[in-house]
């Protein structure tokens, strides 16, 4: 008998099926009338010993009596019964069997009774499979789709049909084509075939599966499936389970933008380049359109008013639409009623799911109303831009024509992802702000205009950095010297920001005061790497020894030059700073190589000065490291093309300096350092208009100076000073006489004033004082200050030189 049970036990077919179950026929009184082969086979009783009896008798222990009374009366009342009853074998032990009855009335009247029974554990089994089969069907969260093997769907369960909210009966006969949008109907029909075709089962592959029923709505699902094989091996199908994953999708899509956003947003330090990147990160899996709108204090880098809305200028729009109201640079004026007012005002995002039909977000005219019409535009979010506890701007995030309107997990990803961008652009605006104070600072320190002076023709240019690493110190100057002479000036403080800037404004105002002092090139880049020595010793103290402080001073570099156009000669010295290069008239280009010396503030070692002649009409450029490093940061080949750009010397000084930049920076680039450069043209003083005597020291020298200053004012056509020349004249003749040894050498030069030189080898230095109403003396050098603009004296390696200036008369 175990023999049998174990083929009804692993069967999965019906076990009440017409030649597997144990069938039996009983009258209206329990009378077996008819027994199986199946219920032999089962039970061990031939139908011989059956038929005829009471079932109860036969079949029904004792104690099993009242169970099966029970039974009786509510087969009776149904019609008919289905469970599990105990029964009796042949041999004597109990069997737990399954029955199905069912009333059957005959032809010629009467009822009977018809039973079909099998083992429990077979009909518990089916009756499981059956509960499993229907609650795919009908219960389960899991959607199923079986489909024929024309891949046609044969039928599908009703989570599919709640989820796509297509009726059940609507796919049936159709291929995916025929019910979902053709971007994800191939790969679905893709997919039921490769497995048709291969019997590989897949799992967990997920598509998007939007619906024609409503193809604007997103529906992404996890497939796995496997084809379906009858017993003989021959192919029926395909059977699918259908998993949606939409909001885990969206869970993941949304971790990815802010990853991604994370990384895109922020790349730079300029307002407006981190709001384009803002909204086009909000436009990558969020909304069709974002716009940022920033409060015009931040567009500029100054500090938004705590309180203030204050007018909104757009910022960035992505992607870019004319028919959107404003466009980027517009002031964008909002309604006190719409979101992004609301949102302003509260401090949080607001949903608006659906909006009305007509866009009257801003206070705007009704052709641009019509305009935006055509968007489609049916959902928004207006998230505020705060950062450090301060309103910035509005963001606005736009869903148009099919897109799903947005839902709070939206406004929530919208909202960190404003919060993120808030802080880039808060920076961005604190480093312009930055920036503008110090570009302003450096500006005021660097000269505003360039005077005409005697000696060169000079143009200039200057390009602050703006990138990231901020505001330079280069610095340039033309300082008019005596005897018509001139200083010009190149230097850099390595290091950016505010710091760089108010270092390059101590070495400037250094460098011009040793410039007065007619100190020689060598002794003046001495004395300012002494200064630097000092600054740097002082800022150590102050800041205990922060390095990051004392780099803004220890990297200057210096270039120091003063050029004489009476004796056209050039003299200079350098303290680690690139070479000038030189264009002589016939437009050969050569790059000077004085000692180069080492770079400011490293202290105890000497620099050397440098001579050359310039000819009338040579150019003599000076630059910073910033113009050769602006390129691809190959120096020689930017000396080179800077070499290229000087060898013509007559034409205009600012056509020149714009071709060196134009040349030597990418159009359209900012340079990551700034660049000085500066360009002088050389003049010579005429024969005519220089005078120099040789006296000798002696007494009789002060008369002789008198009357050699009359002749030449005269001729020159300046005898209105000559009174006062001739007075200043004798006067320092007289002290070089008196204070002095060896000869004195008087000049005088006629430039755009009139300068009176008398030098000697003394070098006392003179010192104008008061005179007592009782001294004898005294008042020399106190009248040469009243009779002349200026005066000063300076010094050489001979000796020194008394000068002073008188303004021309007016032509």
């Amino acid at each position: 008998m175990g023999t049998p049970s174990r083929r009804f036990s692993e069967s999965p077919e019906d076990p009440f099926a017409l030649g597997r179950g144990a069938a039996a026929v009983l009258d209206d009184r329990g009378t077996v009338v008819g027994w199986g082969a199946g219920a032999q086979e089962l039970l061990g009783y031939a139908a011989k010993d059956v038929l005829g009896r009471t079932w109860q008798d036969l079949l029904i222990d004792s104690r099993d009596l009242p169970v099966a009374r029970s039974v009786v009366v509510d087969a009776v009342k149904a019609g008919g019964w289905f469970g599990v009853l105990p029964v009796r074998h042949r041999d004597g032990r109990r069997v737990e069997m399954g029955f199905r009855a069912r009333a059957v009335t005959r032809e010629e009247g009467g009822q009977e009774w018809l039973l079909v029974g099998a083992p429990a554990a077979d009909v518990i089994a089916w009756q499981r499979d059956r509960a499993l089969l229907d609650g795919l069907y009908r219960r389960s969260p899991i959607g199923l789709v079986t489909y024929d093997p024309d891949r046609r769907v044969i039928r599908v369960n009703r989570a599919v049909e709640k989820a796509s909210g297509v009726p059940g009966e609507a796919p049936v006969g159709h291929r995916p084509r025929e019910f979902m949008v053709d971007e994800d109907a191939g790969p679905a029909d893709e997919r039921v075939r490769h497995v048709l075709e291969t019997g590989e089962p897949l799992i967990f592959t997920e598509q998007s599966a939007r619906t024609l029923h409503d193809p604007g709505r997103e529906r992404m699902v996890s497939v796995s499936a496997f084809r379906m094989e009858d017993p003989s091996g021959r192919v029926l199908g395909v059977a699918e389970t259908i998993e949606d994953v939409t909001d885990r999708h969206r869970a993941q899509r949304r971790l990815a933008l802010l990853n991604e956003a994370s990384a895109r947003i922020g790349t730079s330090l300029d307002v407006a380049q981190t709001a384009r990147e803002l909204a086009e990160a909000g436009t990558h899996g969020l909304a069709d359109y974002c716009s940022v709108d920033l409060l015009k204090p931040v567009t500029v880098g100054e500090e938004p008013v705590p309180g203030v809305a204050g007018p909104l200028v757009r910022s960035a729009l992505s992607p870019p639409e004319r028919r959107v109201p404003f466009q980027e640079g517009d002031v964008v004026p909002l309604l006190l009623e719409s979101a992004q007012s609301r949102c302003l005002a509260e401090g949080r995002p607001i949903v608006e799911r659906r909006l009305s039909l007509r866009p009257e977000w801003y206070a705007t005219d009704r052709r641009r109303i019509e305009l935006a019409l055509g968007l489609g535009v049916h959902s928004l979010i207006a998230v505020p831009l705060v950062a450090r506890g301060r309103v910035l701007g509005v963001v606005s995030l736009w869903r148009s024509r099919d897109s799903e309107p947005f839902e709070d997990d939206d406004a929530a990803v919208a909202q960190e992802l404003c919060s993120r961008a808030a802080v880039c652009i808060d920076n961005a605006r604190r480093f312009t702000q930055q920036q503008n104070t110090a570009l302003t600072l450096q500006r005021s320190l660097l000269p505003s205009a360039l005077s005409d002076l005697p000696a060169v023709d000079v143009a200039c240019r200057y390009l602050p950095a703006s990138g990231e690493p901020g505001l330079g110190g280069d610095w340039f100057d033309v300082i008019p010297l005596s005897g018509a002479r001139v200083a010009l000036v190149v230097g850099d403080v390595v290091g950016h920001g505010i710091h760089a800037a108010a270092s390059m404004g101590r070495l400037r105002a250094a460098a011009r005061t040793l410039a007065s002092l007619d100190l020689e090139p060598d002794e003046v880049v001495a004395r300012l790497d002494d200064l630097v020595s000092l600054l740097a010793a002082e800022l150590e103290a102050n800041t205990g020894g922060n390095p990051s402080a004392n780099e803004q001073v220890l990297g200057a570099t210096c270039l120091y030059a003063v050029y004489d156009p009476v004796t056209q000669r050039c003299s200079l010295a350098r303290a680690g700073h690139p070479a000038p290069v030189v264009s002589a008239p016939d437009g050969e280009v050569t790059v000077l190589d004085p000692p180069a010396g080492p770079p400011l503030g490293l202290g105890g070692l000497p620099f050397e000065s440098y001579d050359v002649d310039l000819p009338e009409g040579s150019l003599l450029t000076l630059y910073t490291n910033g113009l050769l490093e602006a390129g691809d940061g190959d120096v020689d080949t930017a000396l080179e093309t800077l070499r290229a750009c000087l060898t013509s010397t007559t034409e205009p000084l600012d056509d020149a300096c714009h071709a060196v930049v134009e040349a030597l920076l990418p159009k359209g680039h900012t340079p990551a350092d700034d660049v000085a450069l500066l360009i002088a043209r050389t003049r010579v003083l005429r024969p005519e208009n220089v005078a120099s005597w040789q006296l000798p020291l002696e007494a009789t020298s002060a008369a002789r100076a008198r009357e050699l200053t009359t002749a030449k004012l005269t001729e020159w056509g300046l005898s209105e000073l000559a009174f006062t020349t001739e007075l200043v004249a004798s006067e320092l003749v007289t002290n070089a006489y008196r204070y002095a040894a060896g000869p004195v050498t008087m000049r005088l030069i006629r430039t755009h004033c009139l300068i009176c030189e008398v030098s000697d080898t003394s070098h006392t230095s003179p010192h104008l004082r008061r005179a007592l109403s009782t001294d004898e003396g005294g008042r020399g050098l106190f009248l040469v200050a009243q009779l002349t603009e200026r005066w000063g004296a300076r010094y050489s390696h001979d000796g020194k030189t008394v000068w002073t200036e008188q303004a021309l008369p007016p032509v």
